[in-house]
């Protein structure tokens, strides 16, 4: 195996290890890095379920390689909210009954995070929109279009 040191930023931490150049960042994060809330679906990109930040943009991890990442500020979905202390997006997720299952929910979140950071006042169409790349099998999207537009709404009013 061809292996090689890399060091990057997961969640404002240092990070660095050794990875096998063909493991791809989603792996990586899980397997290396132990940060198992990054969820592999359909390992082609097309699903959503693997999304994180990379940079200030949603990526999914499934589709690059951890030596990609090398100098990257990588944020996932430990870098929300803690159980007892919830994001303001985690919160309207859980107030608006936006998950059922929750495979698809990190995905779901880090998309939706990213979207908000760069709109603070979106439209139901344009969360629709940015979220067309993320699918839920188990539940509606109508719940989840809430839960971001009551997300929008609470940073707005802390600001």
């Amino acid at each position: 195996m061809n292996r090689k040191r890399i060091v990057l930023r997961i969640n404002g931490r240092a990070c660095e290890a050794e990875v096998d150049v063909r493991v791809n960042l989603a792996d990586a994060l899980r397997h290396v890095f132990g940060l198992t809330g990054t969820h592999v679906g359909c390992e082609h990109g097309a699903c959503g379920a693997c999304t994180v930040i990379v940079d200030g943009r949603p990526a999914r991890s499934c589709l690059m390689l951890a030596v990609q990442a090398e100098g990257a500020d990588i944020e996932t979905i430990e870098s929300l909210g803690e159980p007892d202390r919830l994001s303001p997006l985690q919160k309207a997720f859980q107030d608006k009954h936006a998950l059922q299952c929750g495979f698809c929910t990190p995905g779901m979140l880090m998309t939706l995070e990213a979207f908000l950071r760069e709109n603070s006042a979106p439209t139901r169409e344009q969360v629709r929109e940015v979220l067309s790349g993320n699918t839920c099998r188990c539940t509606g999207y109508q719940a989840i279009v809430d839960a971001a537009m009551q997300a929008a709404h609470a940073r707005r009013s802390a600001t």
